[in-house]
Order: structure tokens, then C-alpha cells, then sequence
């Protein structure tokens, strides 16, 4: 007599599975393409399975985000950390920062997010803050280093920094949604006149 087989469970997939997922959906389709019930058939599990993990569709997007600012995260340590001068990290930083071009899903995401933020609890806007903070410090940290060598001008970095993310926030934005006249290499170029006049020392003649 033969054993029948056992039974398969209905595992849920990791969490990572389900945010990648939930990015090339993103990626693929924008957010009007993002459902659970969608999502939940990419990755077989039932839009009540994703419910019960992620509770709402607002914290399944902010966990997507947190996902993919890790990812982000761990290439802006690697370039900040190279050994090079502070203006051409800056200049990485800086091409890290900008938009791809419009409908850039990590910016795409992050701009649903901050729109939901409005009604958001505390929690989740100190999640947002915490991702936020980690680009400021990390460009603060990197001006004042290039101050510290000569490179750029004696100025207060922290100021500077909140300003230069200000700048690249707004032409971002413009690029993500696709506005006409800021495509990405116009706005980088943009900023790189920017920096040039407010914070690189002028060359000697």
C-alpha cells in the first residue's frame, strides 16, 4: 500500500520575495498596476495572506520603500567610502539621488508614500524621517570632509546639505513625473552649475 503524499502546506513566501515583487509590479505597470489581489498571484499567496502580514496597503509600500532604500543605501555607502576626491563623490551622490527618468519606480513609490504621509500614524513618519535622515547624513559627512581637505568652500554643512536635498528634491520631482524642459541630464546639469558656483573653490589661474 502506497503512502499518499503529504499534504503541502500553504507557506507564505519570504517578506523580501513579496517586496521585489511588489517593485517590478511598480516598475512595470506603476502604481495603479499595484493590488493585493494582484500581488498576493505573483507571489501565491491570497490578498487576506498579504492583509494579515503587512496589514495595509500603506504599510505594504512603506516596507517596499524601506526595502529599496536599503538596497540604495548599501551603493551610497560604497560609493561615498571609495577612495577618491569629495567632489566626485558628490558627483555620485548626487547622480544616485536624481530620478532615472519619469516613472522611476523607487521615486514613483516614494512620492505615493509621502502623498499618504498626510494621514499616516507616528510611527510610519518616523520610519519615513529615518530614511530621509540617512541621505542627510551622509551628505553632511561628505561636505564636511571635503571642507576639512580644501575642496569646497568654509561653509556650514549641515545648511548647505538641507539646501543642495531641497534643490534636488524639487528638480526630482519634476523629472519623475515628466515634466517637460527638467529630463534628467538637464537637471544635473543644473546642479553641477549649482555646486560649481555656491561650493567648489574657484581654480587657481
Amino acid at each position: 500500500m502506497t503512502t499518499p503524499p503529504a499534504r503541502r502546506r500553504n507557506i507564505a513566501p519570504p517578506r523580501e520575495s513579496v517586496l521585489v515583487a511588489a517593485m517590478a509590479t511598480i516598475a512595470e505597470r506603476g502604481l495603479e498596476g499595484l493590488t493585493m489581489a494582484g500581488l498576493g498571484r505573483e507571489v501565491g499567496m491570497s490578498s487576506g495572506h498579504l492583509l494579515y502580514y503587512f496589514r495595509t496597503k500603506d504599510e505594504l509600500l512603506l516596507q517596499t520603500l524601506e526595502w529599496s532604500e536599503g538596497r540604495l543605501g548599501a551603493e551610497r555607502g560604497a560609493l561615498l567610502s571609495r577612495q577618491a576626491p569629495a567632489a566626485e563623490r558628490l558627483g555620485a551622490y548626487v547622480d544616485l539621488y536624481v530620478p532615472e527618468g519619469p516613472r522611476d519606480p523607487h521615486w514613483t513609490l516614494w512620492l505615493e508614500v509621502w502623498n499618504r504621509s498626510q494621514s499616516a500614524d507616528a510611527d510610519a513618519r518616523g520610519r519615513q524621517a529615518a530614511i530621509e535622515g540617512a541621505w542627510h547624513r551622509d551628505l553632511v559627512a561628505l561636505l564636511a570632509e571635503g571642507i576639512s581637505r580644501g575642496e569646497f568652500r568654509a561653509l556650514d554643512p549641515d545648511r548647505f546639505a538641507a539646501r543642495l536635498r531641497a534643490l534636488l528634491d524639487g528638480f526630482s520631482v519634476h523629472v519623475a513625473v515628466g515634466i517637460p524642459g527638467t529630463g534628467r541630464e538637464q537637471v544635473l546639469s543644473h546642479v553641477r552649475e549649482f555646486l560649481g558656483d555656491a561650493l567648489f573653490l574657484a581654480a587657481a589661474p
